[in-house]
């Protein structure tokens, strides 16, 4: 690290220091995915506080493998940016093509969002919420920005490689650079990331799962049936793999409710409609989106069981 980014502990007494002192990094930042300040803070702390490298290469790498795995948060993977001076070109607001030069992810995911709805579509001012998603290969980034809301709704796969490789990447190399040789070959590659999440294609105008052929499969071992809900090994264990579904649905809407009630307790009323966004909403906002998407799967799920 330089003079412009550092991290250390500040001490007034011999005894104990009183706080962890950085600048310039990843944690003071609003530019990045709550993800990287999470990682970076906790990867300070486990190296200079605690004096735990080896602890905090684990951290670092289980994290890796949980991203790669979709095995995470969506709230901590949203980007949030301003929509400032020069937007108003791209919005179809006014403003001069000069001051639209480069086009951002924001500012054109905004402009898509005005196109779907003019009324709930971010305004001048506003911070604007996104996420990376899945894309062609040759595709740019400010092509992949799509609304955290619009993913959860429509089961939208998310990049995860993108943010390995252009959010974690760099600031984990800064700080791990002057501990560990290598830092890409043993941090950022190896056995923890070669476990990734592959989503099942969708048919899609112009790709060739349009040729293919919906075929329904058992819900107890995913086998191909051609009729029914199960096959005839899964049959005579119905029962068991209905309990089973429906406990799944009990335990999203037990989770709903947990995120519910703590959105009320935020907000300080019981009677209320709770009108928060995602930005910066500390009611875990988009946690509950999440589960309302899972709570119509599993429902789904229980409700073929009565056809």
């Amino acid at each position: 690290m330089n003079k412009k980014r550092y991290a250390g502990l500040m001490w007034t007494e011999k005894d104990k220091y009183d706080y962890m002192d950085t600048k310039g990094l990843e944690t003071v930042r609003r530019d990045n995915c709550a993800l990287v300040r999470e990682v970076i803070q906790t990867s300070l702390d486990k190296i200079i506080i605690e004096r735990n490298v080896p602890g905090a290469i684990d951290y670092v790498k289980s994290q890796i493998a949980d991203l790669l795995q979709n095995k995470m948060d969506i709230s901590r993977l949203v980007i949030t940016k301003s929509l400032n001076k020069g937007a108003e070109y791209a919005l179809g607001l006014g403003g001069k093509a000069e001051d639209y030069k480069v086009k951002q992810a924001h500012v054109e995911l905004a402009a898509r969002m005005r196109k779907r709805d003019a009324g709930s579509a971010p305004q001048m001012g506003d911070r604007v919420p996104y996420v990376i998603i899945n894309a062609a290969k040759d595709a740019k980034t400010y092509e992949k920005a799509e609304d955290p809301i619009w993913v959860l709704e429509n089961d939208i796969p998310i990049d995860f490689m993108w943010y390995l490789t252009n959010q974690l990447s760099k600031p984990l190399t800064r700080i791990f650079e002057p501990i560990i040789d290598n830092v890409d070959k043993k941090l950022l590659k190896g056995d923890h990331t070669r476990k990734i999440f592959k989503p099942t294609p969708k048919a899609t105008k112009g790709s060739l799962m349009m040729f293919a052929k919906k075929k329904a499969t058992c819900m107890g071992c995913k086998a191909g049936i051609e009729e029914g809900n199960l096959c005839e090994y899964c049959q005579p264990k119905e029962a068991e793999i209905y309990l089973d579904k429906l406990n799944c649905l009990k335990e999203s809407e037990l989770r709903y409710a947990y995120l519910w009630s703590e959105a009320q307790r935020i907000h300080g009323t019981l009677h209320t409609d709770i009108m928060c966004t995602g930005d910066g909403c500390a009611c875990q906002f988009y946690r509950r989106k999440k589960v309302q998407a899972d709570i119509r799967l599993a429902q789904e799920q229980v409700d073929k069981f009565g056809r």
